[in-house]
């Protein structure tokens, strides 16, 4: 199934190529950095636990009240539509709310903003109504999913087990600043770290560059590409990324 929401780097372009890395068996799965999940919900549940992360509080909040209160979530949402003063009022300060509202709030920036970008109206039609119906199938996929809010070195630890499998889509390189939560060279290095310690297996997604290449150096390196989904024109450009692995 897709996702209920787009997000930055989200893969739902790559999403069959990365599948076809996964190891033909394992008995936990766990999204580090979660994001859209695009994996997540690209996969039928096969283990017994799956374990959606981010580090990011608004998304986190939205997530679990898809998984927990669809149906409040959903009354929240039932006469929104794709409407100029609606993005900037869901925009405006979110103190004092419920976690349903934040959650209704910050579902409408993601689905009218431009890109997602959570700051500028996306002018273009939306049917919002399919949208919100769909997260009752979201739902449904996310019942036992465990969500997380953590930072990645810590959830690498609880979860580490030699029967795991870790999937890690981090800011990439030179696209940090894009990331509310910021992602720097030292984190950079600091998941290689990590990474190199565990005693489970591990898939990577990185932009190809030679920062990436070289701090991973060591490990299984796969070339792919997509379109770059900001190019325009029938014969658009092929954006080159990696998946990385330790096995």
């Amino acid at each position: 199934m897709d996702s209920f929401i787009s997000w930055i780097g989200g893969k739902k372009a790559l999403r069959k190529k990365i599948s076809a890395q996964f190891p033909p068996s394992y008995d936990r799965y766990i999204e580090v950095f979660g994001g859209a999940g695009w994996m997540l919900f690209a996969e039928e549940r096969k283990v017994d636990l799956e374990v959606y992360n981010d580090i990011d509080g608004d998304l986190v909040n939205l997530f679990k009240c898809v998984k927990h209160h669809p149906d409040a979530l959903q009354k929240e949402l039932e006469w929104v539509h794709a409407s100029r003063e609606l993005f900037f009022d869901a925009r405006q300060d979110i103190q004092g709310l419920t976690d349903i509202q934040r959650a209704a709030r910050f579902y409408i920036l993601i689905k009218c903003s431009f890109g997602t970008d959570l700051h500028s109206f996306g002018a273009r039609k939306r049917d919002m109504e399919k949208a919100v119906r769909y997260l009752e199938d979201v739902s449904h996929r996310l019942r036992d999913v465990v969500v997380e809010h953590m930072d990645f070195e810590r959830l690498l630890k609880v979860y580490d087990r030699p029967d795991a499998l870790f999937y890690l889509d981090p800011p990439y390189f030179n696209a940090e600043k894009y990331y509310a939560a910021g992602f720097g060279t030292e984190d950079h290095m600091r998941l290689r770290d990590a990474l190199d310690r565990i005693k489970g297996k591990f898939i990577l997604s990185y932009n190809d560059c030679d920062e990436a290449r070289e701090l991973y150096k060591d490990f299984n390196i796969i070339e792919t590409d997509r379109h770059d989904n900001l190019a325009a024109g029938v014969s658009r450009r092929r954006y080159h990324e990696l998946i990385i692995k330790n096995y």
